[in-house]
């Protein structure tokens, strides 16, 4: 199986890349969170995850490991296949989705498109246990300040600042003990 591709980057689009490997041209299904991480160098490094069909074989492509292995997560669910879960990984990362099943909130799994209620319920009783042992990087969305942190940058979002920026804008100001109302305020004075 094809684990990862390293090479020229060729084509990048909102949900695709095309990248030269060697003279052969990969097709890679992306999340927009993959497509918000790479940037425009030409040199590109991807993550993937072949699968095979009996009608087609598919790649799909990640910025980094973490974001493949809840790809590997979402996909073991019954009822969840790749495109459902690329959907979910361009809604959400994969701390904020394992924030959700940690927590047991099906409204947050639920409000990605194509998701429903027994869907939400599916992916959290199947996936609870496996996101203790998942390891993020140093900005872990389990810190003590979580709750509000992923709150304060839900609105902003929601307000339509990019999301990064948004992350950055409350790293600036957070002191762990703000109300998410003081903190989406003091962020709104950055961006």
């Amino acid at each position: 199986m094809i684990a990862q591709l390293n090479g020229r980057l060729i084509e990048k689009n909102p949900t695709s890349l095309i990248i030269d490997c060697g003279g052969v041209g990969y097709q890679v299904s992306i999340s927009l969170n993959t497509f918000s991480a790479i940037g425009s160098d030409e040199a590109v490094r991807i993550y993937t995850k072949m699968i095979v069909r009996e009608d087609a074989q598919l790649l799909y492509g990640f910025a980094d490991t973490t974001e493949r292995e809840m790809f590997n997560h979402l996909i073991s669910v019954s009822g969840i296949g790749p495109n459902t879960a690329m959907i979910m990984l361009s809604s959400l990362v994969p701390q904020e989705i394992a924030q959700a099943i940690q927590s047991e909130d099906v409204a947050t799994i639920q409000s990605i498109k194509g998701i429903g209620a027994k869907t939400a319920q599916r992916v959290i009783i199947d996936l609870k246990d496996k996101m203790l042992k998942m390891t993020f990087s140093s900005e872990n969305i389990f810190a003590a300040n979580n709750t509000t942190h992923f709150d304060a940058l839900t609105a902003l979002v929601s307000l339509g600042f990019d999301k990064k920026a948004a992350e950055k804008a409350i790293d600036k100001v957070s002191t762990g003990e703000e109300s998410v109302e003081g903190l989406i305020k003091e962020a709104l004075k950055i961006l």
